[in-house]
């Protein structure tokens, strides 16, 4: 896998050339998940950046100089080395199969929640393949991205796992929005989009929100308003359980990019 090199790294939003993927690789992994899960490793969303493989939209780019320093962190490791051309660098490792597979998404799931405990993910992202496989990316308090690749299902199961939990509270009790996650012990706002790109750059497109609170051991779902989108309106799981309504949240997004 290659990039740019240039003056160092690319700025995301640039009109860079994707990175070539080696022939056969998205291939061997895809049956290597569907063995079980394939951890990738763990960086920062400098070093992330530095070899384009994050989403331009899901996070501020670091300074110059946060870049230069991710680029010899990773040059030390053996992550970045000489290209077959001066233009050129390679992205070797883990790290080349996540910035891979990153690059061939066209929609992410990105689930924030408050409440979280020491030691867990405040922020999930599923970034999914057409393969009903998905790199899910685990980011902690410190910035630490860990990522992996999964079945759709299994990373569902373990998103819902850490998502709000209890038992369904009745939408037509007419709680007010506010004041349940003011009151929340844990809530999560999770954003579904479908997105384009242009060269190496990742362009938004339609997006789809579910708010899920825990208060008083009761589950809260909540989803915009169709007609004021600043307000929420119970009722959003309408009988599911959590992994039924996230995997519906992807299905429209995934059949939109397909048209």
């Amino acid at each position: 896998m290659s990039e740019n090199e240039g003056r160092g790294p690319v700025p995301p939003g640039s009109a860079q050339a994707p990175a070539a993927v080696p022939e056969g690789l998205v291939a061997a992994v895809v049956n290597l998940v569907n063995t079980g899960p394939v951890e990738l490793g763990a960086y920062t969303v400098a070093e992330l950046t530095a070899v384009d493989a994050i989403v331009d939209f899901l996070a501020a780019r670091p300074s110059d100089e946060v870049l230069a320093e991710a680029v010899r962190s990773l040059a030390a490791r053996k992550l970045l080395v000489a290209g077959s051309t001066a233009e050129q660098v390679e992205v070797r490792g883990d790290l080349g199969i996540a910035a891979a597979f990153q690059q061939r998404a066209r929609m992410v799931l990105d689930a924030r929640a408050t409440g979280t405990e020491p030691g867990e993910p405040w922020r999930i992202l599923l970034l999914s393949q057409p393969e009903r496989i998905t790199m899910m990316v685990r980011i902690d308090a410190l910035g630490v991205h860990e990522i992996s690749l999964r079945k759709l299902g299994e990373a569902l199961k373990l998103l819902a796992g850490w998502l709000p939990r209890g038992r369904a509270a009745d939408p037509a009790a007419g709680r007010d929005a506010d004041a349940v996650l003011a009151a929340a012990e844990r809530s999560a706002l999770i954003t579904v989009t479908g997105y384009t790109t242009q060269g190496s750059a990742e362009i938004a497109g339609t997006s789809a929100d579910l708010v899920l609170a825990r208060s008083d051991g009761q589950l809260h779902a909540f989803s915009p308003d169709p007609q004021d989108a600043a307000k929420l309106r119970p009722g959003a799981l309408a009988g599911k359980d959590t992994v039924e309504a996230l995997a519906d949240m992807l299905a429209p997004q995934a059949a939109g990019d397909r048209g």
